[in-house]
């Protein structure tokens, strides 16, 4: 859960970073894009209890002699699943209210920032002013 995460959130970053020449830009399109990934975790939380334990990851990595019995199994695996995708989209929308916070301190307090209407395009040149 925490790679698949990782991952997603370098994607996030990833996508920021190419939007930087717009700070803003950047900070809402990251904060949208942070509050999807949590919508997604609360989804796949909900849905935690109909996955198929044996095709779980934890389940490949116990050998035979180490799996629980049938019915427990399956209570265990959902619920640590659940769980787990309950604290990342935790985390999720704690870095989501973070990035949109900063979102809207810089469109208040740097106006200046805010509008994406002072440039223009001149001759295929484009220009700030």
């Amino acid at each position: 859960m925490g790679r698949a995460c990782g991952f997603a959130g370098l994607g996030i970053l990833c996508l920021m970073i190419g939007l930087s020449y717009d700070i803003l830009a950047a900070l809402r399109t990251g904060g949208v894009c942070v509050s999807l990934l949590t919508i997604v975790l609360i989804f796949r939380s909900s849905r935690a209890a109909r996955v198929d334990h044996r095709r779980t990851e934890l389940w490949l990595m116990l050998e035979e002699r180490q799996q629980p019995p049938e019915a427990y199994a399956r209570w265990a695996v959902s619920t640590a699943l659940r769980d787990a995708y309950l604290r990342f989209a935790q985390y999720s929308a704690l870095a989501s209210i973070i990035i949109w916070t900063a979102a809207l301190g810089l469109s208040l307090f740097m106006p200046s920032v805010a509008p994406l209407t002072t440039e223009r395009l001149d001759g295929g040149i484009l220009h700030v002013g």
